[in-house]
């Protein structure tokens, strides 16, 4: 496999499963040394091994993605350990559905503080470890839920419609760095919380609804966050937020 990252750095939150763990193994395929940041370091011990046994580098990091100092001092310590810091996906969420009349405070409050305030910490701390790269990318994973309405799931759509805008005015905010900022925006992705999540009617009526006839793999969007930290393939692209969702975002069904 062409390593198209070799000699740099990734740091992804939320690295220990789903989304997060298939992004940090294709990173790591394409040569880039990993840096895997969870609430608990000891959730991507596993990962660190798998990656180290097939020849790459990688370290665990824990720290809440919501708590700036905590998250600020793991990026500098993974900086440290690595020789610096080229890419960041900030991939971390906290998700709590609900109607809109049981929004209760405390769910409210994590998924605001992991899904947004953690984009702004993390893009902060990115920002400043690739200003002395001389520039890098930054990977915000969004959803479709931007661009769609779902019943109860208020916050999380909101949430996910706000990244896309953080991502658009900090890619014009540090242009001028050489660091591009853009998102992943998925559809429902197969990972085994989704299928544990969903009932066999709702996943197969998710499906149905799919006009390619299947729900995303965490490889699909794996690909699509490597597009976007790879410089010879995205190096003039900044601000955007691809859609990766099998057509359901444009489909009328």
């Amino acid at each position: 496999m062409t390593q198209s990252l070799e000699g740099r750095v990734a740091l992804i939150t939320g690295a220990s499963r789903g989304l997060g763990r298939e992004i940090a193994l294709r990173f790591a395929a394409a040569g880039a040394a990993v840096a895997l940041l969870d609430r608990k370091a000891h959730w991507a011990d596993d990962l660190v091994t798998q990656i180290e046994a097939a020849g790459g580098k990688a370290m665990a990091l824990g720290c809440d993605v919501a708590d700036r100092a905590a998250l600020t001092a793991a990026f500098e310590n993974a900086a440290a350990a690595l020789g610096g810091i080229d890419i960041v996906v900030n991939n971390a969420m906290w998700t709590k559905y609900a109607a809109i009349e049981d929004i209760d405070e405390d769910s409210l409050d994590r998924m605001l503080g992991v899904g947004i305030a953690g984009i702004i910490w993390g893009t902060q701390a990115a920002a400043a470890a690739m200003r002395t790269r001389g520039g890098g990318s930054i990977v915000n994973i969004a959803s479709v839920s931007a661009h769609l309405g779902l019943p109860g799931a208020m916050v999380y759509c909101g949430v996910k419609a706000a990244v896309e805008g953080m991502t658009r005015s900090s890619a014009i905010e540090l242009a001028p760095a050489g660091i591009r900022v853009n998102a992943v925006a998925p559809s429902t992705v197969a990972t085994e919380g989704v299928r544990a999540m969903l009932d066999e009617a709702t996943f197969a009526a998710r499906v149905a609804s799919t006009p390619l006839g299947r729900l995303g793999e965490t490889s699909d969007i794996a690909e699509a966050v490597l597009f976007f930290a790879d410089p010879a393939r995205s190096g003039f692209v900044t601000g955007q937020s691809l859609l990766v969702d099998g057509g359901i975002s444009i489909a009328l069904r």
